[in-house]
């Protein structure tokens, strides 16, 4: 299945539990995209003693888990994007909402 995740929080366990979903939909066989948008654009660096968001975006993108971020979210809080997550458009987001046969939104 085709899934589509948007995550908008930086709040450590949503985000925890986003990523940690979609790293375990990735190995389960699942094609997977993940839109960031708002404050969650700043996940790549969230780490907590609990809950490291960092580290299941590593993990995400280590199987190959394609990661899209807002460009007018990165630009407003002065941020540019990364190889793990590159800037990208509403464009992208509406195409990857397309693409999905589910979207999951945290």
């Amino acid at each position: 299945m085709k899934l589509g995740i948007i995550i908008e929080t930086k709040e450590y366990e949503k985000a925890w539990n986003a990523m940690r979903f979609a790293v375990t939909a990735k190995k389960s066989g699942h094609e997977i995209k993940v839109f960031l948008m708002g404050e969650a654009v700043e996940i790549e660096n969230l780490t907590h003693e609990k809950f490291d968001v960092a580290a299941q975006v590593k993990a995400f993108h280590e199987i190959d888990g394609e990661i899209l971020a807002c460009g007018t979210c990165l630009k407003s809080r002065t941020m540019g994007g990364t190889e793990v997550c590159p800037m990208n458009t509403m464009i992208d987001c509406i195409e990857m909402v397309e693409w999905a046969d589910k979207t999951i939104t945290f």
